[in-house]
């Protein structure tokens, strides 16, 4: 197994890929907030599997941070971090400080304005995904990525990726890995770490209320409202659970649609005392 590389600066990052790129290789990358857990393992070994060298990004955002959220207290533990990189045999980590992306002057950023960015968090967080397109463009630049690997758990923040990466014409091709949950159903998130016991059981309510929704679209259920109420149904039986949205558009367009008859985003937002959960399925696949 490769020793794992640790980049801080951009110049170093931008002439480690250089040197890969000149030796014919190709490059997954795998951005994260850090904090992982085993849903961002799932995306190195589907890097790994189709890349040659797989840089991961360990970076907290400030920008995809609106005032009152939670970037102060966002978990942050690089050297646990790199201990999972490096079992995971991760080629390489970039992990700057903020000041190294968006030095003094910094000035330029991406917005996605063709209405998949006003819906679900998108309408709650006004500025992530911003925030987003211009980290996530700037990661795939230094890094030169091929290929870059994201969670299906931000299905929405997946198809802003897709979009921006189309309309810019940038060559990297945006892969969706599969949600990854907990033996409970829980999906696997780094926010997770925020909850009491009790709260994580509470947490079941979501996994549960989309099961509902899956269980009514295989018994035939097509209206987007009847899958709507399946899932609130289900929440509403948490007392701990307050629910922020819960929505289906069509996918990736992230269209309103009153009932499945295309690939479609069922996303659900909730609320686990102070700690806010999202979870999603996408039928009609």
């Amino acid at each position: 197994m490769s020793e794992l590389k640790v980049f801080t600066t951009v110049k170093e990052m931008q002439a480690y890929a250089a040197a890969q790129k000149q030796a014919g290789k190709t490059i997954g990358l795998c951005p994260t907030m850090g904090a992982l857990h085993e849903g961002h393992m799932t995306l190195m070994r589907a890097a790994r599997q189709a890349c040659d060298i797989v840089i991961a990004s360990v970076f907290v955002n400030p920008v995809q941070f609106g005032p009152n959220e939670d970037y102060d207290k966002y978990p942050r533990q690089f050297e646990a971090d790199c201990a999972k990189l490096a079992a995971e045999g991760v080629d390489a980590v970039f992990h700057p400080e903020p000041a190294e992306m968006y030095p003094d002057g910094y000035g330029t950023y991406i917005t996605v304005e063709n209405g998949i960015t006003d819906v679900l968090c998108g309408a709650r967080r006004p500025g992530h995904f911003r925030g987003v397109a211009t980290v996530v463009t700037k990661l795939m630049n230094i890094t030169r990525a091929d290929k870059a690997f994201f969670g299906q758990k931000d299905a929405q923040q997946v198809a802003v990726v897709r979009r921006f990466v189309a309309d810019l014409n940038l060559p990297v091709e945006v892969v969706m890995v599969p949600i990854c949950r907990e033996a409970s159903g829980l999906a696997r998130s780094s926010r997770n770490a925020y909850m009491s016991e009790a709260e994580k059981q509470a947490a079941l309510v979501l996994s549960r209320s989309l099961r509902a929704a899956k269980e009514a679209y295989a018994g035939g259920e097509r209206q987007a409202a009847a899958l709507k109420a399946a899932v609130q149904q289900v929440l509403a039986t948490e007392p701990l659970a307050r629910v922020d949205y819960v929505d289906l558009y069509t996918y990736p367009a992230l269209q309103v649609t009153d009932s499945v008859s295309e690939p479609c985003l069922l996303a659900i937002a909730v609320y686990i005392g102070q700690t806010r959960l999202i979870d999603n399925i996408i039928l009609g696949e």
